[in-house]
């Protein structure tokens, strides 16, 4: 496909080796790039169609047809379906074999460890931080309740079945397993640094209210076996390898290149992703 001339006198006029890629295209393609403002989306806009070009004329240059493929029910334009079959006869890059995954996942075992799980138990004196007064009668009963548990920590639970506020009440203040994520932020920040048995030793607040929390205990994650991540691994291995080469494919095709009205400076294709 080759574009036809469109001036806008905002822009300067962006041409490959004497094709010229009309500002109208440019804005139509900015559409598609959520740039962190109206420039950078210009830009990233201009940098894809300048990519999509120097592909072209290269499948043009060779003499490439293709017939154009639906993937994932869409079917691809007649330039998309010719830089694919340019990319595949082109680039090629090698499968990831058994040494390189184990080195990657060797290297990279926190990646590949489960998430750490929580046990905490907890008493809520429900409040909302928008009415001041109830606010402060939760924390000042949430203060009394933590110094009894202080005092005689046995008697957490029959606290929280005695005075929370939460359905877990009925469980002596019991939330079950929790992941990272899950709660509250407050929460989350007085529940992580805790030991297994410890009581948090002052009232957490939230936006429910104010709660005495404890961790029962802490499920610390696995890190998954080989074998079970070994095909994700190469996955990733391959896909990286095949990004860089294109990348670096359509560098050489922009230094051959006459570019003009856009500076190119290691020319990655956003065409790829």
């Amino acid at each position: 496909m080759r574009i036809v001339t469109l001036r806008n006198a905002a822009a300067p006029v962006v041409a490959v080796n004497d094709v010229v890629i009309a500002n109208a295209a440019i804005a139509r393609e900015a559409q598609n790039h959520a740039g962190a403002n109206a420039k950078q989306a210009w830009d990233e806009a201009t940098r894809a169609l300048v990519v999509r070009e120097l592909l072209a004329q290269r499948a043009h240059a060779l003499g490439l047809v293709a017939a154009p493929q639906s993937v994932d029910g869409l079917r691809e334009t007649e330039e998309e379906a010719l830089i694919r079959a340019l990319l595949e006869a082109e680039v090629r890059t090698p499968k990831a074999d058994e040494a390189s995954c184990r080195r990657y996942y060797e290297a990279n075992l926190a990646r590949f460890r489960g998430p750490d799980l929580f046990e905490p138990l907890h008493i809520l004196f429900q409040a909302a931080r928008e009415d001041a007064a109830a606010y402060a009668v939760a924390l000042e009963r949430a203060q009394a309740a933590l110094a009894e548990v202080l005092a005689e920590p046995g008697r957490f639970e029959a606290l929280a079945r005695a005075h929370s506020d939460c359905p877990s009440a009925s469980d002596g203040g019991r939330l079950g397993q929790v992941g990272r994520g899950e709660t509250t932020p407050e929460f989350e920040a007085a529940l992580l640094p805790l030991k297994a048995g410890e009581t948090c030793r002052v009232p957490v607040e939230t936006r429910y209210g104010v709660h005495v929390l404890r961790l029962e205990r802490k499920v610390e994650g696995q890190v998954l076996p080989f074998a079970g991540v070994r095909e994700r691994i190469a996955r990733y291995l391959e896909e990286s390898a095949w990004h860089r080469a294109v990348a670096q494919y359509v560098a050489l095709l922009a230094g051959q290149a006459t570019i003009t009205g856009f500076d190119m400076p290691g020319a990655a294709s956003p065409l790829v992703q």
